[in-house]
C-alpha cells in the first residue's frame, strides 16, 4: 500500500516513472527484464516527498526507465545524503557559509573512497602548494592544465556553488559525504550546476584562467566547515590518487598556511587517532607581524631579532618590498 501511494504521488508530481534507487532488486517483479547497465545510470538530483508522515528522498537518474521494482519497502533515502554535515549551512550564493562560525582541533574525517580521482585528465604537475607565497597565503594547490581541459570532481558528492568568486574567478564548491569541500578555480566554463548530484571523476567544468590567474592552470582547495586544509596532508597527488587514510585526524598545523611554503612539499605524517598526534602538531603556529603604520622591515627585524635577509626569505619578497598595513609578516 505505502509502495503504491509512493507511486501514485511521483505520477502526480513529477509526471513520470523513475527508476528507485534505494529499492531493493532481489524481489523484482518484472514481466521480462533482461540486464540494466547499472554503471551508466547518475544521479542528477533529488526530490523530498512526505508521504504519510514519513519523509521520502526520492533519487532522480540521468536515464528513464520503463520499470518500477517492487520490494519490501526500505527508507527511499541514503543516509550520506541525510549527514548533517553534509546537509548543514547549505548556501548556494555565499563561497565559504561557515564564516561565523570557529572550527575546533583536532578533528577527525572519515572517508569511504580508499581514492580519488584526478581533477585532470592527463599527469597531475603540482605548480605551485598549500603554504605562505609572495607573502600571502596560498590556502590550495596549483595543478597545471590548458585552457579547456577537463576539470573532475575527485569525490562524489553535491554542487554548492557554481558561480564566479573574486580572484578565484569562475569557480565551484563541491560538498562531500563526510562534509568536505573541495573548490576548483580559475575555471573557462561550468559544466553542472548548483545544487547538482556529481559522481566521482565526473567532468564539472573546463580549465581557464579566470580571476587572479598567471597563467592557465586549476587552484583547487579543500575546506571543511570554511577551514582550508593542506590538500596533500590528505590527498597524495600522484599517479596513484590515493586518500591517504581513511580515517584521519586534522590538527592546527594542517590547516594553517602560515605553517607551509608553496615552494616544496611539507614533510607529511598522518595521524589516523587523536592519541596519534605528537607536540610538533599541537605547538602554536609561527608567530606573526601585522604591519601597523609607519613600520618598516628593519624596525620590525630589531623588534623581534630576527634577520631582515630571514624575514624576506621566509615571507617570498624582496628587502626593497614596500609594506601595506594589516598586512601579515611572517617572523618564524
Amino acid at each position: 500500500m505505502f509502495f503504491n501511494k509512493i507511486k501514485h504521488v511521483i505520477h502526480n508530481v513529477l509526471g513520470c516513472s523513475l527508476y528507485l534507487a534505494c529499492i531493493t532488486v532481489n524481489t523484482v517483479q518484472s514481466q521480462s527484464l533482461d540486464k540494466i547497465e547499472v554503471e551508466d545510470i547518475k544521479i542528477i538530483d533529488q526530490r523530498e516527498l512526505v508521504i504519510d508522515g514519513n519523509i521520502v528522498y526520492l533519487p532522480i537518474y540521468n536515464r528513464y526507465h520503463h520499470h518500477i521494482f517492487e520490494s519490501s519497502v526500505h527508507t527511499i533515502s541514503d543516509a550520506r545524503i541525510k549527514n548533517e554535515v553534509f546537509t548543514s549551512n547549505w548556501n548556494t550564493a555565499v563561497f565559504n557559509t561557515f564564516w561565523n562560525q570557529k572550527l575546533s582541533y583536532p578533528f577527525q574525517l572519515h572517508f569511504e573512497d580508499e581514492a580519488f580521482s584526478s581533477p585532470v585528465d592527463h599527469n597531475m604537475v603540482v605548480t605551485s602548494r598549500y603554504g605562505w607565497r609572495r607573502g600571502r597565503p596560498h590556502q590550495g594547490i596549483d595543478i597545471d592544465l590548458v585552457t579547456g581541459d577537463n576539470v573532475k570532481a575527485i569525490l562524489g558528492g553535491k554542487v554548492r556553488y557554481a558561480r564566479t568568486h573574486g580572484g578565484h574567478g569562475k569557480t565551484i564548491v563541491i560538498r562531500h559525504y563526510n562534509g568536505l569541500e573541495t573548490v576548483y578555480a580559475h575555471l573557462s566554463k561550468y559544466e553542472v550546476k548548483e545544487n547538482e548530484i556529481v559522481e566521482k571523476g565526473q567532468v564539472i567544468g573546463k580549465g581557464g584562467v579566470s580571476g587572479n590567474a598567471r597563467g592557465s592552470h586549476l587552484h583547487l582547495e579543500v575546506r571543511y566547515k570554511g577551514e582550508s586544509i593542506h590538500p596533500e596532508y590528505l590527498f597524495d597527488f600522484t599517479n596513484d590518487t590515493k586518500v591517504r587514510s581513511q580515517d584521519i585526524v586534522v590538527t592546527k598545523k594542517w590547516a594553517t598556511v602560515r605553517s607551509h611554503t608553496s615552494k616544496k612539499q611539507s614533510n607529511i605524517i598522518i595521524h589516523t587517532s587523536i592519541e596519534d598526534i605528537n607536540t610538533e602538531d599541537t605547538a602554536s603556529v609561527k608567530k606573526i607581524h601585522i604591519v601597523k603604520k609607519g613600520d618598516t622591515l628593519y624596525g620590525i627585524a630589531n623588534k623581534n631579532d630576527v634577520p631582515v635577509s630571514e624575514i624576506c626569505k621566509l615571507n617570498e619578497i624582496p628587502q626593497s618590498s614596500v609594506l601595506n598595513i594589516g598586512q601579515e609578516i611572517l617572523l618564524y
